[in-house]
C-alpha cells in the first residue's frame, strides 16, 4: 500500500521545529538550577533525598550542604518562536546514574558542560564523553558566592580544552545569564555542524 504525503489542512500551523540540549557536569554543580532558571514552565525535576545510603559513595567535597541529587534528568522548555522550541535537559551528576547520559544525548545538538572552580576536575568525565560522541559542547563557569574567579583562558589551560570550545562565565541562578550561555552553544553547535559539512563537500 502506498502512502503520499499528508496534506496539513487550511489554517492549521506547523509543528515547531525541537531542538534538544543537554546540561551536564559534575554533582553539585547548578544544573538543575539553571534548567529551572530557563525554562517557560514549571520543570520537571527527578530529585531525591539524599540518604545514609550514600554515604562512602556520593562525594560531597565542596557541596556539603547539598540535600537532594537528580536521579534521572530535569527538563524544560524554552520557547524561541512560533517554528523553533528548545527542549533542555539536565543530567545527572553522580556517577552511578551515569547509564542515563546515552539516553539523554540522543538527537541532542550540544551540550553545556557547568564548571565550578573550587571542584575544576568534576567536569572532566562531561567533557571526554562530549568529545568521544563528537558532540558541540561549551563550558560555563557557574559564578558561586564565595569561589575565586579566574580568568577563562586560565579554565581552558586547566581544562586542556581544544581553542575552539567556548568558555565563558555565567550565573546559573539567572534566567538572563543562563540564556547567555545557551545562544553560545547554539552558535557553537551550528559553526560546528557547517565546517563539518564543509568538510565532507
Amino acid at each position: 500500500m502506498d502512502f503520499g504525503p499528508s496534506e496539513r489542512p487550511a489554517g492549521v500551523a506547523p509543528l515547531p521545529t525541537a531542538i534538544k540540549i543537554l546540561i551536564a557536569g559534575g554533582f553539585g554543580v547548578g544544573k538543575t538550577t539553571m534548567v529551572g532558571a530557563v525554562s517557560e514552565t514549571r520543570p520537571l525535576r527527578t530529585e531525591e533525598v539524599l540518604t545514609e545510603t550514600g554515604v562512602g559513595i556520593d562525594d560531597l567535597s565542596g557541596v556539603e550542604e547539598k540535600g537532594t541529587t537528580t536521579v534521572a534528568m530535569d527538563f524544560g522548555r524554552i520557547t524561541i518562536s512560533d517554528d523553533l522550541v528548545l527542549y533542555v535537559f539536565g543530567t545527572p551528576g553522580q556517577d552511578r546514574f551515569w547509564f542515563v547520559w546515552d539516553e539523554l544525548a540522543l538527537g541532542a545538538i550540544g551540550a553545556v558542560v557547568l564548571a565550578d572552580t573550587r571542584r575544576l576536575a568534576d567536569c572532566f568525565p562531561s567533557i571526554d564523553y562530549f568529545e568521544g560522541r563528537g558532540t558541540p559542547f561549551v563550558v560555563a563557569v557557574n559564578c558561586f558566592e564565595g569561589a575565586r574567579q579566574h580568568r577563562l583562558d586560565e579554565v581552558q589551560a586547566a581544562l586542556n580544552l581544544d581553542p575552539g570550545v567556548p568558555v565563558v562565565l555565567c550565573d546559573a541562578r539567572q534566567r538572563e545569564s543562563s540564556k547567555e550561555v545557551l545562544i553560545t552553544l547554539l552558535e557553537h553547535a551550528m559553526k560546528t555542524r557547517e565546517a563539518r559539512r564543509r568538510a565532507v563537500d
